[in-house]
């Protein structure tokens, strides 16, 4: 059973015309980083709401989300048009497995993310447990414009930060750059490019990769690490490759 809370809108940062992050005030249960909420707005006498992962700390007081806007949608556009003083709902209690907790103990840790799917990770990695667990952590986003790789800015200050540790890796697919890796996350796992540009083997003796994004990303990364030797982790048969599944 969930529980519905009011929360306030604190801040919005508008990354561009389609990609916003929000910061909430709002009354809810502890997390683990990682994990995820839904969020709702009464809409014609309905309550419309939706997932969406956590992006702050677990010890950061206001709730923030990051989140595409789909003109169709009910939802999205109007959390885009929401100010600070606005009021929405938040479901109280934390979901999802996606967590450092279900990650086995090997050396080195990958997060493979598209789109909005990077914020869980950024949770994850504004917390002091990854440093202090994992002797290598790569980020890979992968966007369709360079416009669209929120949190840029926070993943270079972690590798200066963090030299030798972590390593951020870009992809951007619809246009050029002089600094991201072009087509797809898979295709680059199965060609050797993403290992060659992160520095890093991806092995089964060494990895953990956590993959969040959209379903063709969960999808065929899985193929292509399954095809190195990497298989999907479960708590009754260890392995490799965690996922999220949000409902």
């Amino acid at each position: 059973m969930q529980t519905w809370v009011e929360g306030k809108v604190v801040e919005k940062i508008r990354w561009n015309d389609e990609l916003y992050s929000v910061r909430i005030d709002a009354p809810v249960a502890g997390f683990e980083a990682g994990q995820f909420t839904k969020i709702a707005l009464d809409i014609d006498g309905e309550r419309v709401g939706r997932a969406y992962s956590y992006v702050n700390a677990p010890t950061d007081p206001l709730v923030e989300i990051h989140f595409n806007t789909v003109p169709e949608g009910p939802l999205t556009p109007r959390l885009a048009a929401m100010e600070a003083g606005d009021r929405l709902w938040v479901v109280a209690e934390p979901n999802g497995f996606l967590t450092l907790a279900e990650v086995p103990d090997r050396p080195h840790l990958w997060l493979l993310a598209s789109g909005t799917g990077v914020g869980p990770f950024v949770s994850i990695l504004r917390t002091e447990a990854p440093w202090r667990r994992f002797e290598r952590i790569v980020v890979v986003h992968a966007a369709r414009r360079a416009a669209d790789l929120a949190y840029r800015d926070l993943f270079g200050a972690l590798e200066a930060a963090h030299p030798g540790q972590f390593r951020f890796v870009p992809f951007v697919s619809r246009e050029a750059t002089d600094f991201a890796l072009t087509g797809r996350i898979p295709d680059a796992i199965a060609d050797g490019r993403l290992e060659e540009r992160a520095g890093l083997p991806l092995s089964p003796e060494t990895s953990n990769v956590m993959v969040c994004g959209n379903s063709g990303l969960i999808a065929d990364s899985l193929k292509a690490l399954e095809a190195r030797g990497l298989r999907r982790h479960r708590r009754r048969e260890p392995g490799h490759v965690i996922t999220e599944k949000y409902h």
